[in-house]
């Protein structure tokens, strides 16, 4: 089996984020819908922000941003802080406790600036937790499985951040449920199953992960990341990694805050829209343990530059398919190219941090990973106001930028890939 010889520790690690990925991705369903049918139901559609006047895409756009705003400019400072502390666990803990009060919260949110808050307090939680996982799966990896351990994290991870949409299309559709203690609407049966998800897996980090034995961390006082590299005045890899890990999820969040367009373009309900949401990461369950093992053996940048020519067209004609079973197409070939992209590149991040640094390198990917994912909703609910095609074209331009940048600025940090790549000699 591909999860025979993972360690035990990154097994639980990715199944824990697995179950907590189900709970926090139902939001990407559910609060737009609860947004729109109970938090914002007002005449004309719309809304104020700020005092100004404001579509009603740009505030669920706005609610689905903050969260990965947050999420990602807190990253850096975390994994630095966990780096120092070597205290893992701890952060994974408090960060899962924050997400499960604050997802369970959502059914006593009555008002926008309350659903506000609560994205706060989510993504201040995703800030503590998700680079501090990723730097110990980092640390229980050698330089011989490190692709392989992140393929199997972020295939749970996806797995969870996949069906969750599409469990709560249906959650949300087949309410109310009658329950002992009364009638359940949909959306308070889908906020339920989130903060349960977090419970179980801040159980399952506090039974069975541990902090690996390690040397006291030489994080150092600034950022740890250049965005020059002083070898070659070229742009630091690291850096360049999370510039494209930006442009990649930039992609993937377009499709968030469409749903309301999407229904309309393609005649279709919310279990339509959650099973394209899951296309991608469908693809993702598929491709990404194997990716990330052969990138072990074959190399890192063959996989990160195959995965961006990918992804600019997979994009683009996002904006043009006219039905849902084109767009389900379009989604899945999405996320193979994802999948090319995203275990190398945390990967060949990990190839070059040292002993100490972890958090603080692998920060940088994660930190881009939750802004883009944060940049894309807020983007795409501007730009479609423009035009259907207008979200995805911009999403498919940002994705060739990350091909030039991964193709002139990445080198390859497998050793023997230059020989398993290079011809044979001749006798």
């Amino acid at each position: 089996m591909a999860l025979l010889g993972t360690d035990r520790r990154v097994l639980t690690l990715a199944f824990a984020r697995m179950i907590d990925a189900v709970g926090n991705s139902f939001l990407i369903v559910v609060l737009p819908q609860f947004l729109d049918e109970v938090v914002l139901d007002v005449p004309g559609g719309g809304g104020r922000l700020l005092g100004v006047a404001v579509a009603q895409s740009v505030l669920i756009g706005v609610a689905l941003s903050l969260f990965g705003f947050l999420n990602s400019f807190g990253q850096p400072f975390a994994g630095r802080l966990s780096d120092r502390t070597g205290k893992r666990k701890a952060f994974i803990l408090v960060g899962l406790a924050l997400l499960g009060v604050a997802s369970g919260a959502y059914v006593f949110a009555d008002s926008y600036a309350a659903v506000l808050g609560l994205r706060m307090l989510q993504g201040v939680g995703a800030a503590l937790a998700i680079p501090a996982t990723v730097a110990l799966v980092n640390e229980l990896a050698t330089d011989a499985t490190r692709g392989g351990n992140f393929g199997v994290f972020n295939t749970f991870r996806l797995i969870g951040f996949g069906f969750g949409p599409l469990v709560a299309g249906f959650l949300v559709e087949l309410g109310p449920y009658a329950t002992p203690a009364g009638t359940v609407s949909g959306f308070t049966a889908a906020f339920g199953v989130a903060a349960l998800g977090a419970a179980t897996s801040f159980g399952l980090v506090a039974a069975f992960v541990s902090d690996p034995e390690r040397t006291k961390a030489r994080a150092g006082d600034e950022l740890g990341v250049s965005v020059t590299d002083p070898e070659d005045r070229g742009l630091d890899p690291v850096f360049t990694l999370g510039l494209a890990t930006l442009f990649m999820a930039i992609g993937i969040g377009l499709f968030a805050t469409l749903e309301p367009q999407l229904s309309e373009r393609l005649r279709q309900g919310s279990v339509l829209f959650g099973l394209e949401f899951a296309a991608v990461v469908i693809a993702n369950v598929v491709f990404q343990v194997p990716v990330g093992r052969a990138s072990d053996t074959y190399g890192r940048r063959p996989f990160l530059v195959a995965g961006f020519v990918l992804l600019v067209p997979s994009l683009l004609v996002q904006g043009f398919v006219t039905t849902p079973a084109g767009m389900v197409a379009a989604r899945f070939v999405q996320g193979v190219a994802v999948a090319m992209v995203f275990a190398p590149s945390l990967a060949l991040a990990g190839d070059l941090a040292k002993e100490g640094e972890s958090g603080t390198k692998l920060s940088i990917l994660t930190m881009a990973f939750g802004l883009g994912t944060a940049i894309g909703p807020l983007s795409s609910g501007f730009l479609v106001t423009f035009g259907f095609v207008w979200p995805f074209a911009f999403g498919s331009a940002l994705a060739a930028v990350g091909l030039v940048l991964v193709y002139t600025q990445v080198e390859e940090t497998v050793p023997e890939a230059e020989e398993i790549a290079a011809p044979a000699p001749q006798d």
